[in-house]
Formats: structure tokens, sequence, C-alpha cells
């Protein structure tokens, strides 16, 4: 099987199913000034109403889920910044799986409270000394504990794509769809997922000014790669996309473009007192592409997946003043 048929459709229809009744099946919300805005029909899919606040809850029981039964007793081990460590113990809390989070030392207090919150063992590590993944394979060895990595993982992936498979289900048809871009399992899944159901959609995703590895990657078609890039959007300072996800970038999505920490903040506030909801920085990076005018839609009906709610509402403030 080859790196890019390393998840098909059929896994992710067989994780919607492992997910009914366990993950929530998010809203979708519309809004008129915002279509008056963009001058498009937009729809947007609430990932910030998932468990544990972010789409990731959809891949870590996905995951959790088919491991065999010693893999569950002794345990899983996994590197974040928050989302996927807190769907990982969540996950692992549901299914009776001790769970180990690789975190560091300035994820969001937020994140690591929640994560640990969920009965998750934190271990933290500080960005500029260590090696995330070469720390967490090294544990992972010590104990004994298998790795279920945030996004380079063929059931992450098919879980991660659910998210679009019942965004496309419920609404119809779409022309495009709108994805944020980190190491690639979201925009991977939904990416495969659009393309199953609608082959005429275009994908795009978005990555911040400041993180802007995938892209670079998806235009040159050699793997790109970013160092602790300090972008607001810290749910996607990832270092590169996977060996799985890159191919998979490269043969289902059709761009990749970038929008600045401005808009991206913009974006987020806009949709706080528009939609009346809570997204984090990376859950509004999708959104930012459409209300700046980077990517232009008239007349289409058009996907924005918010991936997610998770706000460090102390950094928020002490970014205020980017605000225009």
């Amino acid at each position: 099987m080859s790196q890019q048929n390393s998840v098909t459709i059929d896994d992710i229809t067989a994780a919607q199913a492992r997910l009914a009744g366990i993950a929530h099946r998010t809203p979708i919300l519309t809004s008129r000034t915002v279509n008056d805005r963009t001058q498009s029909q937009v729809f947007f899919k609430c990932e910030n109403f998932q468990r544990t606040g972010a789409f990731k809850f959809r891949g870590a029981y996905n995951a959790l889920s088919q491991l065999s039964p010693e893999q569950q007793q002794k345990g899983v081990i996994t590197f974040s910044s928050g989302n996927h460590a807190q769907a990982i113990a969540l996950a692992g809390k549901l299914l009776h799986i001790p769970t180990t989070i690789v975190m560091p030392d300035d994820a969001p207090a937020v994140k690591q409270q929640a994560t640990r919150g969920y009965g998750a063992e934190v271990i933290l590590y500080n960005r500029q000394e260590s090696d995330r993944e070469k720390l967490t394979k090294s544990l992972a060895s010590d104990r004994h504990l298998t790795l279920i990595p945030p996004y380079d993982h063929p059931h992450i992936i098919a879980g991660q794509g659910t998210t679009a498979l019942e965004l496309i289900q419920e609404v119809g048809q779409l022309d495009l769809l709108l994805v944020c871009c980190g190491g690639g399992g979201l925009i991977s899944g939904c990416a495969m997922a659009t393309k199953a159901l609608l082959p005429n959609a275009k994908v795009i995703g978005v990555e911040p000014e400041l993180a802007d590895d995938a892209t670079r990657s998806f235009h040159s078609k050699t793997l790109q790669t970013v160092t602790n890039p300090q972008t607001i959007a810290d749910g996607v300072r990832t270092p590169s996309l996977g060996k799985l996800t890159f191919p998979l970038v490269l043969n289902y999505v059709d761009d990749m473009v970038t929008v600045s920490e401005t808009a991206i903040i913009n974006a987020m506030f806009f949709i706080w007192e528009r939609l009346k909801i809570v997204v984090e920085p990376t859950g509004a990076l999708a959104a930012a592409a459409l209300f700046e005018g980077v990517v232009k839609a008239p007349g289409a009906r058009v996907g924005v997946i918010i991936s997610g709610g998770n706000v460090d509402l102390a950094q928020i403030c002490k970014k205020l003043e980017v605000r225009e």
C-alpha cells in the first residue's frame, strides 16, 4: 500500500461508525453577515463544540479504540501542545487506557490543566532544549508504551476525516472547503472525504505566515520544515507535515495559502462577536483566509472548519494590541 493510499474513504466511514454516540456531531453555523462580507454561502463546522474542545478527539478515540488488549493495558504516550493531548487523555479515560503526554512547558495553561484533569500524566519539556519526538520515543521504549502521534497515523487521519464527512452529509454540495493545517492530519482526512463525496469541490489549506512549512512543501513538492514558529496559532506549531500526511496533502489538496497574525486575531474576534462562539486562534485560521480575501469564492458554497476553541485568555489579552 502506498503512503498516499495509507487511508481510504472506507477507513473514514468506519471511523464515523466507531465514533457514533461517543464523539459529538458538532453544529454547523451560518451567518448572513459573513455571507454578505464574502459574497459566498458559508457553512462553519464548529469543532470547538467537540469533546475536549477540538476535532482532535475524533482521531484519538478512533486510534485508541483499535489497540490490542495488551497495548491498552500497558498504556499509550504522545506529544502535543494541547488539543491532541487532551483528546488522548479523554479517550484513554473512556477506554480505561493509561495515558502519558509530553507537552511543551509553554503550552497554554488551560490545555495543561485540562489534560491532567482527564487523568493523564503530563511530562513537560523545553522547546528550545529538547526534541519532543526523540524524548517521547525514548519514554515509549523505556515504559513499553504505544506511541500515538498527533497527526502522522492512519487511524488519527481517518478519525479527523469524519469532520468533513459530517459537514457534507448535512449541507450537501460544497464548492470549496477551507481547513487549517499544522501536521496535516485534519486536512488529509477532510480532503480525502471531500474528494470521495464531492470530486469537483476544491480543498484549500490555511497556515500562518509565520508557520508556512506545509505551504512551502505543497508548492515545492519537497518536504519543508519550520522550527518553533512564534505564531499565536499554537495548534499549528508543528515542524513539518508527516510521512503519511505529506503525500496525502499533495494528492488530495488543491492549494495552500497563508494568513498574517493580524488576520488570525481579527478573524477570531469577528467570530466571537458575530457568531457568538469562542474559537482559539488556530480555530480561526481557515476563516481568516476567507475574511481577508486571501481566498475569494463569490457565489460559492464554502465549508469552513473551525478546528477548536481552547483559548488561553491570558495569552490572548497580551495580544490585544495586535488587533487593528
